[in-house]
């Protein structure tokens, strides 16, 4: 993401669209209370004209006065203020059913999005930092649906109507207004200037302290174990005082602008009520009355007090615009690209060996060309002259390999040789700059992404469960597996025993990543994941690398079964766990220096000797 955003009026724009789409009739119900209830203000400031020079005045010099009249032009001074409050009720309500509305429909379309975007985003991005834009980013939004915008709509149109009715007053008690205006406007431009940066700067900062945060509550146990919290509590001081130091000037900018404009306001009421006074008594403006000049001081109170509530929204409309900059960055980030025409197809074989294809669940698999020929899903893989770098540092280069459907590969080499980016490579995570991955003789590139890893299964070192139970958390591969299915792929797991010892068994509830079970279970269930979904070619990513040496035989013998008949690549520290796999890569900055069986290798006296044996350890 871009650091720096400029805060745009396309941005207000595209927001106003998403709001005129969604809740069109709504909105133009609003507009319509809005203008009756502005209406409604500026009539009652234009009345008392009315009251004081046709009603009271008279009654000054009466002996007995009748108030009959009096009190009927209050009731309807009374009326025309009730129904300005009926319509600022309406459309407040109306406003917070909208605003609520549209940030649904933008949290709807930010996630909806994100499930497309590429690996590269994530690994890129701080987690803490993608929640701010949920959380901060459209609170800021809310406030400017529900409470800015309409202010600045209703204050639009007070200060117009207040303006006409002030001008068919009095052109001098206007100017004077006008000059004032000036001046109000010059010390917003000013102070607004100064902190619209700082509340730019505030949602950015606060991203990075929300991203720090969630990194620190993960990583709680490493922390504690190397003793490093007054190094946390030291970056995170700086982190804050960064946000602490944005907020402070943003708000101490827009603090002190309302208490100035307000006292600006009450200077030119009393000016413009000396002013007025003097237009009457001197005879320059005979037309000047009592209730004239009470009238007109009522309008320029209506006028100041439009203008002071837009220059204290300005601030709030300036943090909601940037975070709608961020919401709108996320959403328009470019979803991870698929030019693959190769699907994925259920089929059965005839008496001839021939495939045809059916639109039930039969386990036989075969891709589906543009043409409508079908080739068999069996899980052939390789690899021919890949070269790959993840920005312009090279990671694999010159990688040539390939495993035969029920093959187990293995590859092995210290931290950052390239392992996991060759599994990342297969499933296309990431896509390669030079040479070609072929699976059962088709370019990963022209199968479809969401196809390609159908056929593929993972088990990784980090295990990802979800919310719920564990009969749920197993079927989240496969929604619609019976009860029977997903005991079976717990047996295969070796999930089943610990899982029936549960007080709920299988509809025991899981909380968080499963923070409730032992590591062990919880890579066992995401074997059991991957059991049920039984696809051809397996990816096991230092699965066992977590699990203590008793759980990991019991773990390696289901693993084993689950293996049967598949392609599987295995990454793993433990080499135990490689020995009976068919070829083993070894891998050294990006290139492949040593393959073979185990006893091949092991007679070459290299680096896989020497791993093996202790003489050279795994970094």
């Amino acid at each position: 993401m871009n650091n720096r955003r400029k805060v745009s009026f396309s941005t207000l724009k595209r927001l106003l669209k998403i709001v005129m789409q969604t809740y069109k009739k709504q909105t133009i119900l609003v507009i319509i209370c809005i203008l009756i209830s502005s209406v409604a203000t500026v009539s009652g400031s234009l009345f008392l004209k009315v009251l004081i020079d046709n009603y009271i005045t008279p009654l000054l010099t009466q002996t007995n006065p009748i108030y009959t009249g009096l009190l009927k032009a209050i009731m309807f001074l009374v009326s025309i203020y009730i129904v300005g409050v009926i319509s600022a009720y309406i459309y407040n309500r109306t406003m917070a059913v909208i605003s609520q509305g549209v940030l649904k429909q933008i949290r709807d379309e930010m996630f909806s999005n994100m499930q497309k975007f590429e690996i590269r985003f994530f690994d890129t991005n701080t987690y803490g930092d993608i929640m701010s834009h949920y959380t901060n980013d459209t609170d800021t939004l809310r406030q400017m649906l529900s409470q800015s915008l309409p202010q600045f709509l209703t204050s639009a149109v007070n200060i117009l109507l207040v303006f006409i009715s002030m001008i068919s007053m009095s052109i001098e008690l206007t100017l004077f207004v006008i000059i004032m205006l000036f001046l109000i406007l010059k010390v917003t431009k000013i102070i607004t200037g100064k902190s619209a940066k700082y509340f730019i700067k505030q949602q950015e900062t606060l991203g990075r302290v929300n991203g720090y945060v969630e990194e620190m509550i993960n990583g709680q146990k490493v922390i504690k174990v190397f003793t490093h919290e007054k190094k946390s509590i030291d970056d995170f001081d700086k982190l804050n005082d960064d946000l602490c130091v944005n907020v402070e000037n943003a708000h101490k900018y827009a603090n002190v602008l309302m208490p100035i404009l307000a006292n600006i306001g009450n200077l030119e009421y009393v000016l413009t009520a000396i002013l007025g006074g003097y237009l009457a008594i001197s005879g320059i403006n005979p037309t000047l009355t009592i209730g004239t000049i009470a009238s007109f001081l009522s309008l320029t109170k209506s006028f100041n007090h439009p203008i002071s509530q837009i220059s204290n929204q300005l601030n709030s409309v300036i943090m909601a615009l940037a975070g709608a900059e961020r919401i709108f960055e996320l959403m328009d980030n470019p979803p991870e690209k698929d030019d693959g025409k190769v699907t994925l197809v259920n089929v059965k074989k005839l008496e001839d060996g021939s495939l045809n294809e059916v639109n039930y669940r039969t386990n036989i698999w075969a891709w589906k060309k543009e043409t409508g020929e079908l080739i068999e899903l069996k899980g052939h893989v390789e690899f021919k002259n890949v070269n790959f770098a993840y920005g312009t540092e090279p990671i694999l280069k010159n990688i040539n390999l390939y495993a035969k459907p029920g093959q187990k590969i293995a590859f092995v080499g210290a931290t950052g040789a390239g392992k996991t980016t060759i599994t990342n490579l297969i499933n296309r995570f990431y896509d390669i700059n030079e040479g070609e991955i072929l699976y059962d003789g088709i370019n990963v590139k022209d199968i479809k992404k969401i196809d390609l890893r159908k056929s593929l299964g993972m088990v990784l070192q980090d295990t990802n469960l979800f919310t719920g139970t564990i009969k749920e958390n197993i079927k989240y591969v496969k929604d619609d597996a019976t009860d029977e299915e997903v005991i079976n792929a717990a047996k295969i797991a070796n999930a089943h025993d610990f899982i029936s010892m549960l007080p709920q068994g299988y509809d025991t509830f899981i909380s968080g990543n499963g923070e409730n079970l032992s590591q062990g279970q919880r890579q066992l269930l995401s074997i059991a994941r991957a059991a049920l979904n039984d696809p051809p070619v397996m990816i096991l990513d230092e699965a066992t690398s977590s699990i203590d040496t008793r759980t990991e035989k019991i773990v390696q013998d289901g693993m084993d079964r689950l293996m049967e008949g598949r392609t599987v690549f295995v990454i793993a520290h433990r080499l135990s766990t490689v020995r009976n796999s068919k070829a083993i890569i070894v891998l050294d900055h990006g290139e492949i220096i040593e393959r073979g069986n185990h006893e091949d290798l092991i007679a070459k006296k290299g680096q896989y000797y020497m791993l093996y044996t202790g003489a050279f350890e795994l970094e």
